[in-house]
């Protein structure tokens, strides 16, 4: 577990901060980093799944998502989109920290290593990061927050459970196909598919909810 979790601790510390950069700066650096990454997902994909129907239908569905992500960073503005970025990672470090740590019984046959200590962790640190970056890294911009506290926890506790169905989605495909990860490009996370499975549901979800 501890060599595990290094190799995902060192490719978070090299992975995170590019990515942030690009997503910072926006316009074509953002254009041209999402580009990167459905050109690496797309081909994750499409190794990873067996049918022409479904290969097509997923490479559509991933470049919609990336557009998506593309429009709430330039129309929605930087605030907006870090947010979701914040609740979908610590969703995800939630999940994996707490299923680590407390075990307990498995979710579900989809994706044996998911447990309902897990999907707890993900809510529990979905909601405090998301919390903690509106009160203190939200940055003051046309787009303001929701001021009433109930649906506040309750879009972040929507975002953190459309990203956990969006990795046992990802996690069934893996499944089918027989695959651990859908790549190797990550040490430590896999595939960068297996990293922003959550992401690619989120964002399009987020997209056609606040337009």
């Amino acid at each position: 577990m501890l060599k595990e979790f290094e190799k995902r601790l060192l490719s978070s510390f090299i992975l995170i901060p590019i990515a942030f950069f690009f997503i910072i700066q926006g316009s074509v650096f953002f254009i041209f980093f999402l580009g990167l990454f459905f050109l690496a997902t797309s081909y994750e994909w499409i190794k990873m799944t067996k049918t022409n129907v479904m290969k097509i239908f997923g490479v559509i569905f991933l470049f919609f998502s990336f557009y998506c992500a593309f429009n709430i960073r330039e129309y929605y503005g930087l605030n907006v989109f870090l947010f979701i970025i914040v609740v979908c990672i610590f969703t995800d470090i939630g999940g994996y920290v707490f299923r680590k740590v407390f075990k307990g019984p498995k979710l579900t046959k989809i994706s044996p290593n998911k447990t309902y200590a897990g999907v707890i962790g993900g809510f529990l640190l979905s909601l405090i990061s998301g919390l903690v970056f509106i009160k203190y890294f939200w940055i003051s911009e046309s787009y303001r927050v929701n001021d009433d506290q109930l649906i506040l926890l309750l879009y972040i506790l929507s975002i953190s459970l459309i990203s956990q169905i969006g990795d046992l989605i990802i996690s069934y495909f893996k499944r089918k196909a027989k695959l651990k990860d859908t790549g190797n490009i990550l040490p430590g996370h896999g595939g960068l598919l297996d990293r922003i499975d959550g992401l690619i549901f989120v964002i399009p979800i987020i997209y056609v909810s606040i337009i």
